[in-house]
């Protein structure tokens, strides 16, 4: 394609994006093809799926009034033809050929020449693009190129349509329609509300660059402290407003900005960019870009989702530095909170009696919101990157948090039987809390630990409070990311020792150092084209035994609450690997004994399972650690060769997969042979159809987000061993994932259990 033409397909685009509605798109669309190709008519057709039928929803050069009436079948007519080959048609005399059908309505007699193109999204024909001439005319290659590119840069924009709800508007021409969006499930439950919509109180990224002379710096920078001040006693009011509603713990999260608030990278870097000649906003927007750039280019989900908190608080001093006022919303009946980025403090801001549920354009399960959410029983669904905010105000909005959907003015019968699921969920989340001090155990008496994942002090209490056995997977790169410099021995152990003190004499089991790649540090970087592949995890604390060997001491001396300590070494692909740290374990065990540490247990060791190369040394492994964890969401990444966070393949991304099945049994296997326990972190260890599997295969532990657990423990404690073996073997013997949920989730609703899968019992 030539510079010229792509230009002009860039072009096109851009006007169909920048189009208010959906009609004006397909106006511009037909009318920009048949004036850049020359033909004679442009026409699109869109697919009416619960019709079966194939709609004339624009044209340029066929008769406009035909334009919502014309209707083909799938099968018929050479636009059905085009649909179901789902591949271009390009022919030379439409007339001849022994699909065309005729249509009167359209006044296309005169026209000959046809090519037709399928408009295809993730495998779906949405659509069916076609160009006409009189001429008896076969058009070009380059005709042929230009149509299939603009028909697939099209795709993207008539799927959004079709997730609006406009596509279904316009065909069934009336003028509201209610639709739903999919996002990821960040709190469960369900509720239904007005949206309340809040938007950023003020732009930070578009602050300029403003420069001022030596006589003012004292001035901004007074400004400055003084936003500091403001910003901090607002954080405490929040709290306060809040401190009946949760506990002291989960209180906690709004300890952290007051902590960042007070941290020296932060603040010592604003004022030295204002000693430098930058303006206070321009400096405080400078280092704020730094901090949320540091974290948004981080793998780990949870980890990213601080870079919310740092933006959100970087917007709040600015609102001080521009001397205004945070203006709180005036709410008076149940709302659904809707922003493009939910952040804890607008969350904080809306009277707890009228919150019932939470919708964020951006973030994850993961993110101090979701956390919160979770903690007031209040649903959330964050991630939903295409819902239009700014045109949902004051909408009627229905929140399902289990399956991460929400419905924006739903009718009056979707209405009623949400309001039935609702009804239904109270009752089974009664009967979950139920459970909290009855043991993980299934019905003949096997014991299953419920553990928790974790890297904050503040999902302490919630843990603890659900009946959490113990901590599976405590990341440890939290301090070393917020601070300066690599964070001392004993300002680690300082907090190792609150987490172990804690879930005493639960265990708790700390992954060591685990940065690199997608989580590299200011002070040391790591630059690399693939992270994923890359120096990260236990390869780099090899390469720096210093680094590591500061870790390992601070963790070794916090083992003071009763031995409840686990040691576990992430990304390990070969048994060297696992030598080499064991030495160095072993070296800081015996310089703190001969320091004079007394009572010095040395630890459990453990390896994850997250790369297939450990898959396949299991025997070594076994003969050299005490435990193994899977790391599911890597493991499943690895072996399906799918980057989750990538839209284009997130689909394929399924730890159910038979070859993720396979390998975690495997796993298990050999660990049987040399009586070394197993456990599964990661979100198929919190689905509870997958624990159920998971529990068949013999797994002897699952650690999850604390908002699962209950909800495992239901399952764990509601079938029989031999049951949970026999689907097991059942699903081992398929070939689809899809074939294997459904037997999962059937096997749930057989044993009264749909209401933990789903809304409703």
């Amino acid at each position: 394609m030539s510079n010229r033409i792509f230009d002009t397909l860039k072009n096109i685009v851009q006007n169909v994006n920048d189009a208010s509605t959906l009609e004006q798109a397909l106006d511009i669309t037909v009318q920009r093809i048949r004036q850049v190709m020359k033909v004679d008519a442009v026409s699109v057709y869109f697919c009416d799926a619960n019709a079966k039928q194939l709609v004339l929803m624009a044209t340029d050069g066929l008769n406009p009034d035909a334009v919502g009436k014309i209707r083909f079948n799938f099968d018929q007519g050479l636009v059905g033809l085009v649909f179901n080959q789902a591949e271009l048609l390009n022919i030379k005399d439409a007339h001849s050929h022994s699909n065309y059908c005729f249509v009167t309505e359209t006044n296309e007699a005169s026209f000959h020449g046809f090519l037709g193109v399928p408009i295809i999204q993730h495998r779906h024909v949405l659509g069916v693009l076609v160009v006409r001439q009189t001429l008896h005319r076969r058009f070009s290659s380059n005709d042929e190129t230009f149509l299939v590119t603009l028909a697939a840069q099209l795709a993207g924009a008539i799927s959004h349509a079709e997730k609006m709800g406009e596509v279904n508007r316009l065909i069934e021409g009336v003028e509201e329609h209610s639709y739903n969006m999919k996002g990821i499930a960040g709190s469960p439950g369900i509720a239904i509300g007005d949206a309340l919509v809040l938007f950023p109180p003020a732009s930070l990224m578009e602050v300029p660059d403003s420069n001022i002379s030596g006589d003012e710096i004292e001035e901004h920078i007074g400004l400055f402290r003084q936003a500091v001040s403001n910003v901090e006693n607002e954080y405490k009011q929040l709290s306060r407003q809040m401190q009946a509603s949760i506990s002291a713990a989960e209180l906690a999260l709004f300890d952290v900005f007051g902590l960042m608030l007070k941290s020296d990278s932060l603040i010592d870097a604003v004022i030295s960019r204002i000693r430098a000649g930058q303006w206070a906003q321009g400096a405080l927007r400078e280092t704020i870009s730094v901090h949320v750039k540091k974290f948004n280019d981080m793998e780990d989900a949870y980890l990213r989702e601080r870079a919310v908190d740092i933006m959100d608080l970087g917007r709040r001093l600015l609102i001080h530095l521009q001397q205004q006022k945070v203006a709180l919303p005036d709410v008076s009946a149940p709302v659904v909170l809707v922003a493009e980025e939910v952040t804890v403090s607008q969350f904080a801001e809306v009277p707890l009696q009228h919150l019932v549920a939470i919708v964020s354009t951006k973030g994850s399960a993961s993110s101090h919101v979701a956390i919160l959410a979770h903690a007031l029983n209040i649903p959330s669904v964050m991630g939903i990157d295409d819902l239009p905010v700014s045109r949902i105000k004051g909408q009627k909005i229905i929140v399902d948090g289990y399956g991460g959907q929400v419905f924006v003015k739903p009718s009056k019968t979707i209405i009623d039987e949400f309001r039935r699921l609702i009804r239904e969920e109270s009752i089974i989340n009664a009967e979950l809390s139920e459970l909290i001090d009855l043991p993980s155990e299934t019905i003949d008496g096997l014991p299953v630990a419920l553990q928790v994942n974790t890297g904050l002090l503040e999902d302490i209490s919630p843990s603890i409070k659900s009946g959490a056995e113990g901590v599976g997977l405590y990341r440890t790169e939290i301090p070393f990311i917020m601070c300066d410099g690599f964070p001392g021995e004993e300002e680690q152990a300082v907090i190792y020792k609150q987490v172990l003190q804690s879930f005493s004499p639960r265990p708790v089991t700390f992954r060591t150092l685990d940065i690199g790649g997608d989580k590299a540090l200011p002070y040391f970087p790591v630059e690399e084209e693939n992270p994923f592949l890359g120096w990260r995890g236990i390869r780099i604390m090899l390469d720096h035994p210093d680094i590591f060997l500061t870790q390992i001491r601070a963790i070794l001396k916090s083992n003071i609450y009763g031995n409840n300590l686990r040691l576990m070494l992430p990304m390990v692909s070969d048994v060297a690997e696992v030598d080499d740290a064991v030495s160095l374990i072993k070296k800081a065990h015996r310089e703190l004994i001969s320091e004079g540490v007394s009572d010095l247990a040395y630890p459990q060791i453990g390896v994850m399972i997250e790369v297939p190369s450990a898959v396949y040394q299991m025997q070594a492994l076994a003969r050299r650690v005490d435990f193994f964890s899977i790391g599911s969401n890597d493991l499943t990444q690895y072996l399906l060769a799918v980057d989750r966070n990538n839209k284009q393949v997130a689909e394929l991304y399924n730890s159910l997969h038979p070859s993720v099945l396979h390998a975690i049994q495997h796993i298990v296997s050999i660990a049987k042979e040399y009586n070394k326990p197993v456990s599964v972190c990661g979100e198929m260890a919190g689905d509870p159809a997958s624990a159920l599997i998971l529990l068949g295969m013999g797994i002897d532990s699952l650690s999850m987000s604390v908002g699962s657990l209950l909800r495992v423990k239901r399952v764990v404690r509601s079938f029989t061993t031999g049951q949970a073996q026999a689907l097991a073997k059942t699903a081992m013997k398929m070939e689809k994932a899809s074939d294997i949920r459904l037997l999962l989730n059937t096997s749930l609703d057989d044993a009264g259990l749909g209401g933990l899968i789903r809304a409703g019992k």
